[in-house]
């Protein structure tokens, strides 16, 4: 008999069609901006887009930061606790830094 495999839980399960549906209207941005450039509109015109999409996404790591914080990092047990902090700052870290 196969061995079942399970999904694990994530932080975002809960609420993971929605990130997916705002995962793919980002998509769905960034393809416009594509259009943009191959049309030839105005740079800043393409600017204001690339700003929109960069909250965008922004806003979605937010919400995993969030969901990482509340399931994994509160949900951990001791040292395990301590490590999942660790990745959490270095996260932020990386997210501060972009640009």
């Amino acid at each position: 008999m196969p061995a079942e495999t399970t999904t694990p839980t994530r932080g975002y399960t809960a609420t993971k069609d929605d990130l997916l549906k705002r995962l793919r209207r980002i998509e769905g941005q960034v393809r416009g901006v594509e259009g943009m450039v191959e049309d030839d509109r105005y740079c800043i015109d393409v600017i204001t887009q690339i700003s929109a999409i960069q909250a965008a996404l922004d806003k979605v790591a937010l919400g995993l930061l969030d969901d990482h914080t509340q399931h994994c990092v509160m949900g951990a047990k001791g040292d395990d606790q301590r490590e999942k902090t660790d990745e959490l700052m270095a996260a932020v870290g990386r997210l501060m830094r972009r640009g």
